[in-house]
């Protein structure tokens, strides 16, 4: 347990200034205010886990460690409550506590709860990659809009040489039944009892956001425990997992096994500017990318060379190239495809080099076949893809029976960019399904977001920032499911446009006359018919 620095303020004593900040001394003040004081926190027994830190932190004090992952968090698209820029934090207690349900577990975990302001709901922060890193960024926007919240490593350090990507998984099973589903179960379940003693009363709602492996978790959490939260949302979910990084692997395997099929990314810009300039809106040409992607019918033949190869135009092999990339990879037994390939619009983001994805890398070489030197140029198509998906498939894979978490009263929004990797159409099919399986208890209880423009689960040139909070929380609370959310996109810590998200398949639809820049000039309309 640690205790704020002394502070430099000139004639203010220690012990004022520990008050002043919030401290969780056991003082009359502070048990008035909470159930126990944080410094008590300490004191009370948590199943499988130790007390690493109790300690309160002064309002503005908070910084987040610098590293790759907080350069991604602190992007104004990943900011939960849609805020262009994290605010300084209020006072919060925080606690970090390791928890060990297997002997070989060993799961950071910390929950911060608001000196003052709570709004009586509990937050938890999904993770990104191979996880392996406290998610700060988001717990920081959390705390600051008044709600207790919850992060995990899931069970591994990724500044660790070991645990880097999916090594952590080599030889450690419960490691790697920690990081699909325990591991964050066990932490919404120490984050709950914490609240409890800490405020005197529990939660009234709790909720989930995540988007990528945190948009997975989210499903995970619905399916596995449905009554964790009573909202979720649950961004580029790569589900299910072994399909998804098996279409990752597969343009850099088909371009290493026939090199012809190599592609620059001059011209695959080449393409994507074609098909801008075949199928983008007049507000999509000046914004930079398609509004309705899935009903664009460019296709890579109508820019091939009809002579010699040059800067613009496709050869036959590019062409087929694209379209490969375009249709994902094939199962050679049934000749479907296993998952489908990026959306049109996003070409600036292919690559055909040769080369392997390495986080879906791992998923195979560490995580399925505990080999870290299998060979990925020997994939096979059916047969792997297959025993990955016995091996991994019952801890990760999540099917379309949501059904138990709707019938909790859960909420579930689901988003995703036309700019990523992962195909909205992809999981525009999930949704319907999930819908369907759940019959009436899944009219208002499922709703999903494309984004024009968007990247992988921010950047791009679309309206990428906007109030996952704010949404979930009035859709729990008020019962009105997001018919449409008003986004935007963030230069430099100004906004410099907004434009209405509408519910799938609704498509935002310029009204031809007012300013493109502004919401107000859209309106959520039924998609151009195919």
């Amino acid at each position: 347990m640690s205790l704020p620095e002394r502070p430099s303020t000139p004639g203010l004593p220690w012990l004022f200034s520990l008050l002043v900040a919030g401290t969780a001394l056991a003082t009359p003040g502070v048990a008035r205010a909470h159930g126990t004081s944080c410094a008590d926190l300490a004191r009370h027994a948590l199943p499988d886990a130790t007390f690493t830190t109790v300690e309160t932190v002064a309002a503005g004090s908070w910084h987040t460690p610098q590293d790759q992952l907080s350069h991604i968090m602190s992007a104004p698209g990943m900011n939960l409550a849609g805020h262009p820029a994290q605010a300084p934090n209020p006072a919060f207690c925080r606690v970090a506590i390791t928890l060990h349900p297997s002997a070989d577990s060993k799961i950071r975990t910390e929950i911060w709860l608001p000196l003052a302001g709570w709004n009586g709901r509990l937050l938890g922060v999904g993770n990104f990659g191979w996880a392996g890193s406290l998610m700060y960024d988001g717990m920081a926007t959390g705390v600051g809009e008044g709600y207790a919240v919850a992060s995990t490593d899931t069970g591994h350090d990724s500044s660790t040489p070991e645990g880097q990507g999916g090594r952590f998984t080599l030889g450690h099973p419960e490691k790697m039944i920690d990081y699909a589903y325990r591991a964050d179960h066990l932490m919404t379940v120490a984050a709950r009892m914490l609240v409890r003693t800490f405020y005197g009363r529990k939660a009234t709602h709790a909720y989930w956001i995540g988007c990528s492996l945190g948009g997975l978790e989210g499903l995970i959490e619905a399916r596995r425990y449905p009554t964790d939260y009573d909202g979720i949302v649950a961004g580029a979910p790569p589900n299910p997992i072994v399909n998804f990084n098996a279409e990752q692997l597969w343009a850099g395997w088909m371009s290493y096994h026939d090199p012809a099929l190599r592609v620059s990314h001059d011209k695959f810009h080449l393409l994507n500017m074609a098909v801008m300039n075949a199928c983008a809106s007049p507000v999509g040409k000046k914004q930079g990318f398609l509004d309705e992607p899935d009903t664009c019918t460019f296709t890579p033949a109508q820019i091939r060379c009809s002579g010699k190869n040059t800067a613009k135009c496709l050869t036959a092999d590019e062409v087929q190239a694209a379209q490969n990339i375009y249709q994902g990879p094939l199962d050679p037994q049934t000749h479907q495809v296993i998952f489908p390939g990026p959306a049109k619009g996003s070409e600036d983001g292919f690559s055909a080099d040769g080369k392997a994805f390495p986080v879906a890398l791992d998923l195979f070489s560490y995580a399925a076949f505990q080999n870290p030197d299998w060979d990925w140029t020997t994939l096979k198509w059916d047969t792997d893809v297959q025993e990955a998906t016995r091996r991994i498939g019952p801890l990760l894979h999540v099917d379309d029976n949501l059904t138990p978490f709707f019938r909790h009263g859960g909420r579930l929004l689901m988003y995703i960019g036309w700019n990523d990797g992962h195909n909205p159409e992809q999981l525009a099919g999930y949704y319907q399904s999930v819908r369907r399986n759940a019959g009436r208890a899944g009219t208002d209880a499922v709703r999903l977001i494309t984004i024009p423009g968007m990247g992988h689960c921010y950047g791009g040139a679309g309206c990428d920032t906007f109030s996952k909070l704010g949404a979930i929380d009035n859709w729990v609370s008020h019962g009105q499911a997001p018919a449409q959310i008003i986004a935007a996109r963030v230069d430099n810590g100004r906004v410099v446009r907004t434009r209405p998200l509408c519910a799938w398949p609704k498509v935002a639809r310029y009204d031809g006359h007012g300013n493109m820049e502004d919401a107000s000039s859209f309106a959520c309309a039924d998609p151009t018919p195919r």
